[in-house]
């Protein structure tokens, strides 16, 4: 069976060509006006020097076969009454999308001043990518646009992300060739293999292969046809091949394409939903090749530029030094016939205009494209109801991320069609596993037998495990980003994989804040567990809490980072991230049995403070302190409290203040982030003049990083991991940083100006100790019982 679409088969009219190729020529206008003109946008009068900008910036090469795309998809939208919206992954090629936008008018309804005429059309070309203007990908301040593609792999991700929950979507996405090389959208093919056709809705990828990059070639434009359809068959996709240059019968052989694509999508559809049965339909795809920088000039000074690498950005250069290249230029941009398209307004004419959609139907204006305007907040239940017996700080023990797994199992049962759980392959290793209660993990593939037992999977499940962090963040960013709510868990040492990922959603939420008719939308709650401190048998690959150190240089509006101590502070850090908005939450918490510190109501008052006094733990209510010891972190803070207690010991006069953060931005000073402390609270927790040890859980130069403008930064000694590891017990990787209690306490000694001079004995004993502790890991490959049973014993009475 062949699935190329013959060249016969002439689905448009001799009227439908001429419209449809007027509205594509008038697109391919704009777009190269965009690049060059800064005055004259409809060459109204001869074409001069001074009509052209200064400095010529922007990606002309995928800007047709982007704006070819989008006007086959709007007949589709009028013929079928659809719903839909347009990703496009090659997002540099903004002028082949902004163009069709503008002439369908949704980029006037949001920039009235960008308006339909001829003042209007010379503003949209001036301002882009442009000082004072607007960015050259296609950035949040492009409407309809939920993808910017300044980082190429994700679109196919986003666009699966859009689908899922929205049964009458339809997400049309551009693939560039380009973008097909990175390992994220290699990866995101597989994502037909999470669509359920019943619940979700579909994405319709369009290859498309222009032949080159930058000045490379592209190798899925230059493999055999049959090997190209062989790949993406073993994928499981129905590739439709739409290949040629010549306008007229290229017109012809896409509105094939998409007639074909949009019967199938729909009759899997039906036929699922009838029958209840998803099955995974053999969904289709385009392969759409057409000529890099189709339509612009052909030869440049005896070099081919249409069809090859030099069309990738400004095909003409030089045009204000080269009289000729001024020429050729006004030869290109008059070629399109802008007289013909644009009445004595400079309006698109009525003929043509009739061919785009109307009102939220155009792809500019859809709502999922704007998804604040759809979200629902979500029905979360008490989080209080999940809390963890506490009697007395430091005694009792719990896995800490087991109640937050029946938190979100009842939210999951609460918010069947609005909330999803990603992670890779990892829920129950996380110890969430209790979400499997309210919803298994979605697996429409192949089933076998001992999958009932215990595997967890369905087909209608709303949990999505995947061993590709980069699709499940890109799924997780397309989901929120169309209006709905989720959760990722990952691994620590991992969560560097999706670390561009991150600073891309981050530049687009920065964005977003200073646009008001993007409506807010909810935030990505990303959950960090497996930490560096317990890995046990993993060793050294899996230890790096550096994460958030990516976190922390991206824009204070929408960054924020959360180390919660126990389990009833993670519960309540949980709700304040799944109620919150245009945000990326960060929490770092190990899913392991850790000593519980605060009851529920204690957890709250604290965790809205993000940092506060342990007075349990502290010795100075009487007096100023002579030392501070702070901690943030779990197993830093369990460190930190038995270092107090070492210490305590020893001196049972000495005053220490405990302090714990949970919030890690408290630390940076109010005027750098929303959430930074004022100096005068700041100076007040850590004084202006006493040492502090400070236990971090991760690389210490953060903490130097927030904090070096506080008064008192020169006493403030931060401790954390240093890269030192292997097949270490718990406490002996801690010993190996200088985290460990021992260590702790003997900085503490040698920071203290009066145990200086009668410390030696204390420090003599505590060094005797940490030997032995490594010795007897080193013979039993465990810790002392007295280390992994150790709890709070609570101050010393005087």
């Amino acid at each position: 069976m062949t699935t190329k679409t013959r060249s016969s088969d002439k689905p448009l009219t001799a009227d439908e060509l001429h419209a449809i190729d007027a509205y594509w020529r008038a697109c391919n206008y704009l777009a190269a006006g965009m690049i060059y003109l800064r005055a004259n946008p409809l060459l109204r009068q001869p074409l001069e020097s001074g009509h052209i900008k200064q400095r010529l910036l922007g990606h002309w090469g995928a800007s047709p076969g982007l704006a070819f795309m989008y006007a086959h998809a709007n007949r589709l939208i009028r013929r079928h009454d659809l719903n839909a919206i347009f990703v496009a992954g090659p997002g540099h090629g903004a002028p082949g999308v902004l163009a069709p936008v503008y002439l369908e008018g949704s980029y006037s309804a949001v920039y009235p001043d960008m308006s339909e005429d001829e003042a209007g059309m010379g503003l949209l070309f001036r301002n882009f990518s442009f000082p004072g203007g607007f960015g050259s990908h296609c950035t949040p301040e492009l409407p309809g646009s939920i993808h910017e593609g300044g980082e190429l792999g994700y679109s196919l991700s986003h666009a699966f992300g859009a689908a899922f929950d929205n049964p009458d979507l339809v997400v049309f996405t551009a693939v560039g060739d380009g973008e097909a090389e990175t390992g994220p959208l290699a990866t995101a093919w597989h994502s037909n293999k999470f669509l359920n056709p019943i619940r979700d809705g579909a994405v319709l990828p369009i290859l498309h292969l222009n032949g080159y990059k930058i000045n490379n070639p592209t190798l899925l434009a230059r493999i055999p046809r049959q090997e190209l359809e062989q790949l993406f068959l073993g994928y499981g996709w129905t590739p439709i091949f739409v290949e040629g240059e010549e306008p007229a019968p290229m017109h012809q052989q896409m509105a094939a394409a998409m007639d074909r694509s949009i019967a199938m999508i729909q009759d899997f559809q039906q036929a699922a939903r009838a029958s209840g049965i998803p099955g995974r339909p053999p969904w289709p795809m385009i392969v759409l090749r057409s000529p890099k920088g189709w339509t612009g000039p052909r030869e440049v000074d005896g070099h081919k530029v249409e069809g090859s690498w030099r069309a990738h950005q400004v095909p003409l250069t030089d045009v204000h030094d080269k009289p000729d290249r001024l020429l050729q230029l006004e030869e290109w941009l008059r070629s399109y016939r802008p007289e013909e398209l644009f009445d004595e307004l400079g309006t698109l004419r009525p003929e043509l205009r009739a061919l785009a959609p109307t009102g939220p139907r155009r792809m500019g204006s859809n709502p999922h494209a704007n998804g604040g305007l759809l979200r629902r907040d979500l029905r979360l239940p008490d989080f209080r109801d999940y809390a963890a017996a506490v009697s007395k700080p430091g005694a009792g023990r719990t896995p800490n991320t087991r109640p937050l797994g029946t938190l979100l199992r009842d939210t999951m049962a609460r918010n069947p069609g609005n909330f999803r759980v990603f992670g890779p392959d990892e829920t129950t290793s996380n110890k969430l596993d209790a979400i499997y209660e309210a919803s298994p993990k979605l697996w429409l593939a192949q089933r076998l037998p001992e999958d009932d037992d215990g595997g967890q999977l369905a087909p209608d499940g709303r949990v999505l495990e995947m061993l590709s962090e980069h699709t499940l963040e890109g799924w997780f960013e397309g989901y929120v980003l169309t209006g709905r709510h989720g959760f990722f868990a990952t691994y620590e040492a991992f969560a560097h994989v999706i670390d561009s990922m991150y600073n891309q959603h981050a530049k687009w939420l920065a964005i977003c804040e200073d646009l008001p008719w993007r409506a807010p939308i909810a935030s990505i709650n990303l959950l960090i567990t497996s930490t560096v401190w317990r890995q046990d048998h993993n060793g050294f690959t899996h230890q790096d809490p550096g994460f958030i150190d990516i976190v922390v240089n991206k824009s204070p509006q929408v960054t924020r980072v959360y180390l919660p101590p126990d389990a009833n502070c993670l519960l309540s850090t949980a709700d304040h991230c799944l109620r919150s908005h245009n945000d990326i939450n960060v929490i770092v918490c190990d899913k392991q049995n850790h000593l519980q510190y605060l009851d529920m109501e204690s957890a709250i008052r604290h965790c809205t403070k993000g940092i506060g006094i342990w007075g349990w733990a502290s010795s100075d209510q009487d007096g100023e302190p002579d030392l501070v010891m702070a901690s943030c972190g779990d197993i830093a803070t369990q460190e930190a409290l038995a270092a107090t207690a070492l210490l305590l010991e020893h001196f049972p006069e000495l005053k220490i203040r405990f302090i714990n953060v949970v919030d890690l931005f408290r630390m940076t000073p109010e005027e750098e982030h929303p959430h930074g402390l004022s100096h005068r609270d700041f100076d007040s927790l850590f004084t202006v003049d006493k040492p502090i040890i400070f236990n971090f859980h991760g690389y210490p130069w953060l903490i130097h990083r927030l904090a070096y403008r506080r008064s008192n930064h020169r006493n403030l000694h931060v401790r954390g991991y240093k890269e030192k590891g292997s097949i270490n017990t718990p406490l002996e990787l801690a010993i190996e940083n200088n985290v460990d209690r021992f260590s702790l306490a003997i900085d503490a000694i040698d920071r203290v100006p009066r145990l200086q001079v009668v410390g030696a004995h204390a420090k003599e004993q505590l060094r005797n100790r940490q030997i032995d502790c490594r010795h007897y890991a080193h013979e039993h490959g465990v810790d002392m019982p007295e280390i992994s049973n150790w709890s709070w014993p609570g101050r010393p009475s005087r």
